[in-house]
C-alpha cells in the first residue's frame, strides 16, 4: 500500500490550522478553545506519524518522494515544497509529533496562570509545524526554510515573557548564534548547487561520487576538495541548530523561555535538527574523512567539556540544558564515526528521556513556586511521589544504565567509538567514555538536592509560623538569582505559603508517558534500528567505515546486551559517580564545600563556563560596538558628513564667495576687466601670428 498525499498533508498542516486558530482566534474562543484547537490538530499529526511508520515497516510501503508544488523554475533550477517520507523520517515524524502532543498536554497545567495562554499555544504548534516541515523536505530550499523556520520561532519562544530583560537577551543571543550557523549552513547548499546542478536530495545523493576528485580554488596556489568544503560547511548549521562548540552558548541561556518549551527545543525538536540532517546526508559526508574527523572531535569536546559544567550548576533546568549538551556531543561523535544509526537512535531514546526529565523539572518549580534553585529543595520524594518515580527513570535512562532506553543507545556510541580507526578516534574514545562519569555525577546530584535528604525551604502558614527549615546545601556558595530568574518573577529565595505537593494529572500524565518509552523503547528497537539495516537506503554508509556492521557480529540480543553492559566500563563509572554523590549529598554534604574549597581554580573555570560568553561579549559585542563607532565617527560623520556632504557645500559656498566679489557694481572695476581682456585678447593674437 502506497502513502498517500493528503495523509502527509494533513500531518504538516494539522499542527499549521491549530496555530492559526490559537493565534489569530484566541480571544474569541477563549483558552479552552486554542488548547483544544491546537492539541487536536497535533493529536492528528501524531496519530497519522504512527500510521505512516506502520506502513512503512509492517504494510510494505515503498518511500514516498514527491514534488506537491513548484515554488519557482531558472534555467536548469528548481525549487519544490515536497516530502521525502523513508523509515528515518517516519521515525522522526513519530518522535516529534509523540513529544510535542504530550507538551501541549502539559502545558494546560503549567501555563494555567500565564495571561499569554493563547499565544502560547499558537507559538509550539507553529514550531510542530516547522519542525515537521523540516524532517519531511525533499530538497535542499524546503529543509532550509524548515531550518528557518524553527530558529525563527524559538526565538518567540525563549523571549515569551517579553517584559524580563533576560528573556529578551536570551532569545537574541539564540538568534544570533543560530545566525552564524544558517550562514554556513546557506553556503553549503550553495556548494550543492554548484557542483551538482541539483536542490533535489534524491538527484543530488545520485550524483554524489562525481564529487570525488573536484576541487575549490581558494587562492591561486590553494585547492579545498570539494565534498570536505560542502560537508564542512553543512556541520557548521549543524553547529548553531544543535548547539556544538564552539556555537553552543544559546542553549542553556534558553532555559528563560517557559519550561514546556525547553521540553519541546532541546528534547525531541531543534536541536536535534543538525543530526538529524548529517544523517540525511550520510552519502555526502562519506566522500569526506576530514569532514567526518572534524565532526567527531567537535562532538567528543562538546560531550565531555559541556557536561562537565553541568556539575556546579545550580538551577535545576540548567542542568538538564547542560546534559542535553553533552548529549548531543555523543550523538555528533557517532555521526564522525560513520555511526549515522547510533546517532538517528540516540536522537529517539534521548528525545523521550530529556522530554521527562524537562517536563519533570517543571512539574518541581510548580511545586515549589516557581523556585528552580535546587539548594533550596531538598526531601521531595514525600510529596511528589510520581514525579520523584518517574524522573529516577529519566535519570537512570540518562546515566546509560542498563535495561534503560539510554544505555543502549550510548553504549553502542562508546562501542562504535572504540572501533573506529579514524583520525580523532583516540580523543573521542576518552572524551565519550569520561562523560558517563561526568553525566552520572551531574544527574545523580541533582536528584540528591531535589528529592532527597533534609528539606531545605520554609513554609510560612497563617501569620509567618515556619517550619522545613535547613541551611541550603552548599551553603557557602551564594546564590545569584539574580542571573537565573525563574518562570514568572520570583519571591524571596526559599520561602513558600504551603507545602509542596504532586501537580494535577496533565502535568503527571505526560511525565508517566515518557517514562515508559524512556524505559522499554531501547529494549526492543536496538536490534532493528543498529544491526538490521532498519532504515534502509535513508542512510549510507560505505563498508569501510561500517563500524556498526562491526559490532553487529558481536551483537546477540538485547537481554545479552544488557547483562554485558554490567562488566564494562561505562557502568563501573555510573557506579562510581552513584557512590560518590550518594555518600557527600546524603551523609556528609560539608563534603561538596571541602571539595570547591580545594578546586577552586577548576570550579572558576567551570562557573564561568570557559569564559567563552565573556570572550564573545568583549570581541563581539564590543568588538562590534567599537567597529560601529569608529565607521560612524571616520565614515558617517568624518568622511560623509564632513567630506561629502559639509564639504561639497562648503566648496560651493567658496566658489560662490569668489563669483560674488567680481560682481561688485563699481563702473570702474567693470571698465578695467574690460581693458585687462582686450589687453590679454590681443596679446593672444600676437602669439598666435609669431
Amino acid at each position: 500500500m502506497e502513502l498517500s498525499t493528503p495523509i502527509l498533508l494533513t500531518i504538516a498542516l494539522a499542527p499549521l490550522a491549530g496555530c492559526l486558530l490559537a493565534g489569530f482566534l484566541g480571544r474569541f474562543i477563549g483558552r479552552v478553545g486554542s488548547h483544544t484547537a491546537t492539541i487536536l490538530g497535533v493529536a492528528i499529526a501524531c496519530g497519522l506519524s504512527f500510521y505512516v511508520l506502520y506502513q512503512l515497516t509492517v504494510g510494505g510501503a515503498p518511500v514516498y518522494n514527491q514534488n506537491i508544488y513548484t515554488w519557482f523554475e531558472i534555467g536548469r533550477y528548481s525549487a519544490h515544497v515536497g516530502f521525502l517520507i523513508d523509515r528515518l523520517t517516519a521515525m522522526m515524524m513519530v518522535v516529534v509529533t509523540f513529544v510535542s502532543l504530550l507538551v501541549h498536554v502539559y502545558t494546560i497545567g503549567y501555563m494555567a496562570e500565564d495571561p499569554g495562554y493563547q499565544r502560547f499555544f499558537s507559538y509550539i504548534s507553529l514550531f510542530t509545524f516547522s519542525m515537521l516541515m523540516l524532517v519531511m523536505s525533499n530538497n535542499f530550499m524546503q529543509l532550509f526554510f524548515g531550518w528557518e523556520a524553527v530558529g525563527l520561532v524559538s526565538y518567540l519562544l525563549i523571549g515569551f515573557w517579553y517584559k524580563r530583560p533576560t528573556a529578551i537577551f536570551a532569545n537574541l543571543k539564540a538568534f544570533l548564534v543560530n545566525r552564524v550557523g544558517d550562514f554556513g549552513f546557506l553556503l553549503g547548499i550553495a556548494g550543492v548547487l554548484y557542483f551538482l546542478g541539483t536542490l533535489d536530495y534524491a538527484t543530488a545523493f545520485g550524483s554524489a561520487d562525481s564529487l570525488v576528485g573536484k576541487t575549490l580554488q581558494i587562492t591561486q596556489n590553494t585547492h579545498w576538495d570539494a565534498a570536505t568544503v560542502i560537508c564542512i560547511l553543512l556541520f557548521i548549521g549543524a553547529m548553531g541548530k544543535s548547539a556544538q562548540v564552539p556555537l553552543h552558548v544559546w542553549l542553556p541561556d534558553s532555559m528563560e523561555g517557559p519550561t514546556p518549551i525547553s521540553a519541546l527545543i532541546h528534547a525531541a525538536t531543534m536541536v536535534t535538527a543538525g543530526i538529524f540532517m548529517v544523517a540525511r546526508m550520510s552519502p555526502l559526508y562519506e566522500l569526506s574523512e576530514t569532514a567526518l574527523s572534524f565532526v567527531m572531535v567537535i562532538g567528543a569536546t562538546g560531550a565531555l567539556f559541556t557536561g562537565l559544567i553541568g556539575i556546579v550548576q545550580n538551577d535545576i533546568k540548567r542542568v538538564v540544558a547542560y546534559s542535553t549538551l553533552s548529549q548531543l556531543g555523543y550523538m555528533t561523535v557517532a555521526l564522525g564515526v560513520s555511526a549515522y544509526a547510533g546517532a538517528v537512535f540516540h536522537l529517539m531514546t534521548h528525545a523521550f528521556f530529556k522530554a521527562l526529565l524537562f517536563l519533570g523539572a517543571g512539574s518541581v518549580i510548580i511545586a515549589m513556586h516557581h523556585e528552580q534553585d535546587m539548594r533550596y529543595m531538598g526531601g521531595l520524594r514525600k510529596y511528589m511521589p510520581i514525579t520523584w518515580l518517574t524522573m529516577w527513570i529519566g535519570s537512570l535512562a540518562l546515566c546509560g544504565v542498563p535495561f534503560f532506553a539510554g544505555f543502549y543507545s550510548k553504549d553502542a556510541i562508546i562501542e562504535a567509538v572504540g572501533e573506529s580507526h579514524r583520525w580523532g578516534a583516540g580523543y573521542a574514545y576518552f572524551c565519550v567514555m569520561a562523560g558517563a562519569f561526568v553525566t552520572a555525577l551531574y544527574t545523580f546530584r541533582q536528584m540528591y538536592l531535589t528529592f532527597h535528604g533534609k528539606e531545605r525551604f520554609v513554609v510560612v502558614h497563617g501569620h509567618g509560623h515556619a517550619h522545613g527549615h535547613d541551611e541550603p546545601a552548599n551553603a557557602h556558595e551564594e546564590p545569584h538569582h539574580d542571573s537565573h530568574k525563574d518562570d514568572h518573577g520570583h519571591h524571596e529565595p526559599g520561602i513558600m505559603h504551603e507545602t509542596p505537593k504532586e501537580s494535577p494529572w496533565v502535568v503527571t500524565l505526560p511525565l508517566v508517558l515518557l517514562a515508559i518509552p524512556s524505559l522499554l523503547v531501547g529494549f526492543f528497537a536496538v536490534e532493528p534500528l543498529l544491526f538490521r539495516e532498519w532504515f534502509g537506503g535513508a542512510i549510507h554508509v560505505s563498508e569501510a567505515n561500517n563500524v556498526l556492521g562491526e559490532l553487529g557480529k558481536e551483537f546477540h540480543g538485547s537481554l545479552a546486551m544488557a547483562l554485558h553492559g554490567f562488566t564494562q566500563l561505562p557502568f563501573w563509572l555510573v557506579v562510581a559517580a552513584f557512590a560518590i554523590t550518594t555518600y557527600i549529598y546524603l551523609f556528609n554534604p560539608a563534603v561538596a564545600d571541602r571539595i570547591k574549597s580545594a578546586l577552586k581554580p577548576i570550579y572558576n573555570v567551570l562557573n564561568h563556563k570557559y569564559w567563552f560568553d565573556a570572550v564573545y561579549y568583549i570581541v563581539f559585542a564590543r568588538g562590534g560596538i567599537a567597529l560601529g563607532r569608529a565607521l560612524w565617527k571616520g565614515g558617517d560623520a568624518a568622511m560623509i558628513d564632513g567630506a561629502l556632504v559639509n564639504g561639497s557645500a562648503s566648496l560651493v559656498d567658496r566658489i560662490a564667495g569668489g563669483m560674488r566679489r567680481l560682481q561688485s557694481g563699481y563702473l570702474y572695476h567693470y571698465a578695467f576687466a574690460m581693458i585687462l581682456g582686450l589687453i590679454l585678447l590681443l596679446g593672444g593674437y600676437w602669439l598666435v601670428g609669431q
